[in-house]
Protein backbone atom coordinates (compact mmCIF):
# COMPACT_ATOMS: atom_id res chain seq x y z
CA UNK A 1 0.00 0.00 0.00
CA UNK A 2 2.85 2.58 0.83
CA UNK A 3 5.02 1.38 -2.20
CA UNK A 4 1.56 2.34 -4.37
CA UNK A 5 1.19 5.56 -2.75
CA UNK A 6 4.66 6.49 -3.04
CA UNK A 7 4.25 5.43 -6.84
CA UNK A 8 1.42 7.86 -7.15
CA UNK A 9 3.32 10.62 -5.62
CA UNK A 10 6.16 10.35 -7.66
CA UNK A 11 3.83 10.32 -10.98
CA UNK A 12 1.91 13.36 -9.79
CA UNK A 13 4.87 15.17 -9.10
CA UNK A 14 6.49 14.48 -12.54
CA UNK A 15 3.42 15.15 -14.33
CA UNK A 16 3.46 18.57 -12.55
CA UNK A 17 7.01 18.64 -13.00
CA UNK A 18 6.40 18.26 -16.51
CA UNK A 19 3.14 21.08 -16.76
CA UNK A 20 5.46 23.85 -15.22
CA UNK A 21 8.13 23.00 -17.47
CA UNK A 22 6.04 23.60 -20.22
CA UNK A 23 4.49 26.33 -19.14
CA UNK A 24 8.07 28.01 -18.72
CA UNK A 25 9.25 27.16 -22.03
CA UNK A 26 5.84 28.16 -24.18
CA UNK A 27 5.07 31.07 -22.03
CA UNK A 28 8.84 32.25 -22.17
CA UNK A 29 8.31 32.17 -26.21
CA UNK A 30 5.06 33.67 -26.37
CA UNK A 31 6.41 36.60 -24.10
CA UNK A 32 9.14 36.95 -26.03
CA UNK A 33 7.05 37.46 -29.46
CA UNK A 34 4.57 39.54 -28.01
CA UNK A 35 6.67 41.42 -26.56
CA UNK A 36 8.53 41.97 -29.88
CA UNK A 37 5.17 42.59 -31.56
CA UNK A 38 4.34 45.65 -29.48
CA UNK A 39 8.12 46.69 -30.11
CA UNK A 40 7.19 46.79 -33.75
CA UNK A 41 4.19 48.55 -33.92
CA UNK A 42 5.35 51.15 -32.13
CA UNK A 43 8.44 51.75 -34.47
CA UNK A 44 5.33 51.60 -36.75
CA UNK A 45 3.89 54.76 -35.02
CA UNK A 46 7.27 56.45 -35.20
CA UNK A 47 7.38 56.06 -39.26
CA UNK A 48 3.72 56.93 -39.43
CA UNK A 49 4.65 60.11 -37.57
CA UNK A 50 7.60 60.80 -40.34
CA UNK A 51 5.16 60.31 -43.36
CA UNK A 52 3.00 62.46 -41.24
CA UNK A 53 5.46 65.23 -41.34
CA UNK A 54 6.61 64.51 -44.94
CA UNK A 55 3.42 65.21 -46.07
CA UNK A 56 2.63 68.35 -45.21
CA UNK A 57 5.72 69.57 -46.21
CA UNK A 58 4.94 68.32 -49.39
CA UNK A 59 1.27 69.46 -49.33
CA UNK A 60 2.72 73.18 -48.83
CA UNK A 61 4.24 73.35 -52.17
CA UNK A 62 1.11 72.26 -54.20
CA UNK A 63 -2.00 73.89 -55.31
CA UNK A 64 -5.01 74.71 -53.42
CA UNK A 65 -6.97 71.54 -53.66
CA UNK A 66 -4.57 69.11 -53.66
CA UNK A 67 -2.69 70.70 -50.70
CA UNK A 68 -6.11 70.98 -49.07
CA UNK A 69 -6.54 67.00 -49.16
CA UNK A 70 -2.81 65.87 -48.21
CA UNK A 71 -2.85 68.15 -45.09
CA UNK A 72 -6.76 66.41 -44.64
CA UNK A 73 -5.53 63.21 -45.14
CA UNK A 74 -1.98 64.02 -43.12
CA UNK A 75 -4.24 64.93 -39.80
CA UNK A 76 -6.10 62.13 -40.32
CA UNK A 77 -3.47 59.28 -40.42
CA UNK A 78 -1.61 61.81 -37.47
CA UNK A 79 -5.06 60.53 -35.72
CA UNK A 80 -5.01 57.11 -36.65
CA UNK A 81 -1.38 56.88 -34.84
CA UNK A 82 -2.84 58.42 -31.63
CA UNK A 83 -4.75 55.16 -31.80
CA UNK A 84 -2.18 53.03 -32.37
CA UNK A 85 -0.13 54.43 -29.25
CA UNK A 86 -3.42 53.39 -27.19
CA UNK A 87 -2.81 50.29 -28.88
CA UNK A 88 0.73 49.62 -27.78
CA UNK A 89 0.36 50.09 -24.35
CA UNK A 90 -3.10 48.32 -23.71
CA UNK A 91 -0.80 45.50 -25.88
CA UNK A 92 1.78 46.09 -22.97
CA UNK A 93 -0.23 45.95 -19.81
CA UNK A 94 -2.61 43.67 -20.66
CA UNK A 95 -0.38 40.95 -22.40
CA UNK A 96 3.14 41.76 -22.11
CA UNK A 97 3.41 42.08 -18.34
CA UNK A 98 0.78 38.85 -17.58
CA UNK A 99 2.68 36.64 -19.54
CA UNK A 100 5.88 38.03 -17.65
CA UNK A 101 4.25 37.08 -13.88
CA UNK A 102 4.39 33.34 -15.22
CA UNK A 103 8.43 33.32 -14.78
CA UNK A 104 7.67 33.92 -11.11
CA UNK A 105 4.59 31.75 -11.11
CA UNK A 106 6.52 28.94 -12.03
CA UNK A 107 9.53 29.19 -9.73
CA UNK A 108 7.01 28.93 -7.18
CA UNK A 109 5.42 26.08 -8.03
CA UNK A 110 8.79 24.48 -8.23
CA UNK A 111 9.47 25.42 -5.16
CA UNK A 112 5.99 23.80 -3.89
CA UNK A 113 6.47 20.63 -5.49
CA UNK A 114 9.71 19.92 -3.84
CA UNK A 115 8.53 20.78 -1.00
CA UNK A 116 5.27 18.59 -0.96
CA UNK A 117 8.21 15.68 -2.03
CA UNK A 118 9.98 16.24 0.81
CA UNK A 119 6.86 15.72 3.30
CA UNK A 120 6.86 12.74 5.43
CA UNK A 121 3.33 11.35 4.86
CA UNK A 122 3.36 10.37 1.49
CA UNK A 123 -0.67 9.70 1.18
CA UNK A 124 -1.47 13.34 1.99
CA UNK A 125 1.35 14.86 0.16
CA UNK A 126 -0.10 12.80 -2.99
CA UNK A 127 -3.57 14.67 -2.29
CA UNK A 128 -1.71 17.58 -2.03
CA UNK A 129 0.17 17.58 -5.18
CA UNK A 130 -3.20 16.50 -6.85
CA UNK A 131 -4.60 19.80 -5.75
CA UNK A 132 -1.56 21.53 -6.71
CA UNK A 133 -1.92 20.34 -10.55
CA UNK A 134 -5.46 20.94 -10.91
CA UNK A 135 -4.92 24.80 -9.48
CA UNK A 136 -2.15 25.13 -11.83
CA UNK A 137 -3.97 23.81 -14.73
CA UNK A 138 -7.57 25.32 -14.01
CA UNK A 139 -5.36 29.01 -13.23
CA UNK A 140 -3.40 28.50 -16.61
CA UNK A 141 -6.23 27.84 -18.39
CA UNK A 142 -7.71 30.79 -17.80
CA UNK A 143 -5.00 33.04 -17.91
CA UNK A 144 -4.69 31.74 -21.41
CA UNK A 145 -8.24 33.07 -21.92
CA UNK A 146 -7.98 36.20 -20.44
CA UNK A 147 -4.73 37.23 -22.33
CA UNK A 148 -5.66 35.90 -25.55
CA UNK A 149 -9.30 37.75 -25.38
CA UNK A 150 -7.46 40.87 -24.34
CA UNK A 151 -5.33 40.74 -27.14
CA UNK A 152 -7.98 40.11 -29.87
CA UNK A 153 -10.32 43.04 -27.71
CA UNK A 154 -7.16 45.45 -28.32
CA UNK A 155 -6.68 44.36 -31.35
CA UNK A 156 -10.70 44.57 -33.08
CA UNK A 157 -10.69 48.08 -30.99
CA UNK A 158 -7.66 49.74 -33.18
CA UNK A 159 -8.56 48.37 -36.51
CA UNK A 160 -12.18 49.33 -36.11
CA UNK A 161 -11.26 53.12 -35.41
CA UNK A 162 -8.62 52.78 -38.48
CA UNK A 163 -10.99 51.61 -40.97
CA UNK A 164 -13.10 54.69 -40.03
CA UNK A 165 -9.87 56.89 -39.71
CA UNK A 166 -8.72 55.62 -43.35
CA UNK A 167 -12.69 55.73 -44.67
CA UNK A 168 -12.32 59.29 -44.06
CA UNK A 169 -9.05 59.63 -45.55
CA UNK A 170 -9.27 58.27 -48.38
CA UNK A 171 -12.72 60.67 -49.09
CA UNK A 172 -10.27 63.36 -48.67
CA UNK A 173 -8.10 62.28 -51.26
CA UNK A 174 -11.13 61.59 -53.67
CA UNK A 175 -12.21 65.19 -53.21
CA UNK A 176 -9.26 66.55 -54.38
CA UNK A 177 -10.44 68.71 -58.02
CA UNK A 178 -8.27 68.08 -60.61
CA UNK A 179 -9.71 70.37 -62.87
CA UNK A 180 -9.51 73.17 -60.68
CA UNK A 181 -5.88 72.93 -59.46
CA UNK A 182 -4.75 72.30 -63.16
CA UNK A 183 -6.14 75.12 -64.41
CA UNK A 184 -4.28 77.07 -61.37
CA UNK A 185 -1.60 75.16 -62.71
CA UNK A 186 -1.71 76.37 -65.95
CA UNK A 187 -1.99 80.04 -65.34
CA UNK A 188 1.15 79.94 -63.05
CA UNK A 189 2.96 78.77 -66.51
CA UNK A 190 2.59 82.29 -67.34
CA UNK A 191 3.32 83.76 -64.31
CA UNK A 192 6.76 85.26 -63.37
CA UNK A 193 7.57 82.63 -60.44
CA UNK A 194 5.56 79.99 -58.42
CA UNK A 195 4.53 82.36 -55.87
CA UNK A 196 2.27 83.96 -58.22
CA UNK A 197 -0.25 80.77 -58.02
CA UNK A 198 -1.98 82.37 -55.22
CA UNK A 199 -2.13 86.00 -56.61
CA UNK A 200 -3.84 84.79 -59.90
CA UNK A 201 -6.56 82.61 -58.01
CA UNK A 202 -7.24 85.74 -55.64
CA UNK A 203 -7.45 87.91 -58.45
CA UNK A 204 -9.59 85.47 -60.75
CA UNK A 205 -11.90 85.74 -57.34
CA UNK A 206 -12.84 89.72 -57.48
CA UNK A 207 -15.22 91.48 -58.67
CA UNK A 208 -14.23 94.34 -61.41
CA UNK A 209 -14.59 96.87 -59.09
CA UNK A 210 -12.17 95.26 -56.73
CA UNK A 211 -9.60 94.87 -59.06
CA UNK A 212 -9.81 98.29 -60.17
CA UNK A 213 -9.29 99.46 -56.38
CA UNK A 214 -6.80 97.55 -55.79
CA UNK A 215 -4.79 98.47 -59.23
CA UNK A 216 -4.83 101.72 -57.89
CA UNK A 217 -3.57 100.59 -54.69
CA UNK A 218 -1.04 98.73 -56.04
CA UNK A 219 0.25 101.74 -58.53
CA UNK A 220 0.25 104.09 -56.04
CA UNK A 221 2.55 102.23 -53.42
CA UNK A 222 4.56 101.66 -55.87
CA UNK A 223 5.29 105.14 -56.73
CA UNK A 224 5.61 105.99 -53.04
CA UNK A 225 8.14 103.28 -52.96
CA UNK A 226 10.40 104.22 -56.08
CA UNK A 227 10.30 107.86 -54.46
CA UNK A 228 11.71 106.91 -51.28
CA UNK A 229 14.08 104.69 -53.02
CA UNK A 230 14.69 107.40 -55.21
CA UNK A 231 15.15 109.93 -52.22
CA UNK A 232 17.46 107.43 -50.04
CA UNK A 233 19.81 106.28 -52.64
CA UNK A 234 20.37 110.45 -53.38
CA UNK A 235 20.94 110.63 -49.46
CA UNK A 236 23.92 107.39 -49.75
CA UNK A 237 25.34 109.57 -52.77
CA UNK A 238 25.62 112.62 -50.66
CA UNK A 239 27.29 111.04 -47.59
CA UNK A 240 29.48 109.05 -49.93
CA UNK A 241 30.93 112.82 -51.87
CA UNK A 242 31.27 113.58 -47.64
CA UNK A 243 33.07 111.01 -47.04
CA UNK A 244 35.44 111.12 -50.01
CA UNK A 245 36.08 114.35 -49.38
CA UNK A 246 37.00 114.20 -45.80
CA UNK A 247 39.19 111.28 -46.73
CA UNK A 248 40.86 113.04 -49.26
CA UNK A 249 41.36 116.31 -46.61
CA UNK A 250 42.96 113.92 -44.05
CA UNK A 251 45.06 112.45 -46.58
CA UNK A 252 46.60 115.80 -47.71
CA UNK A 253 47.53 116.77 -44.61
Amino acid sequence: MMRRTLENRNAQTKQLQTAVSNVEKHFGELCQIFAAYVRKTARLRDKADLLVNEINAYAATETPHLKLGLMNFADEFAKLQDYRQAEVERLEAKVVEPLKTYGTIVKMKRAETELQRAAMDASRTSRHLEETINNFERQKMKDIKTIFSEFITIEMLFHGKALEVYTAAYQNIQNIDEDEDLEVFRNSLYAPDYSSRLDIVRANSKSPLQRSLSAKCVSGTGQVSTCRLRKDQQAEDDEDEELDVTEEENFLK
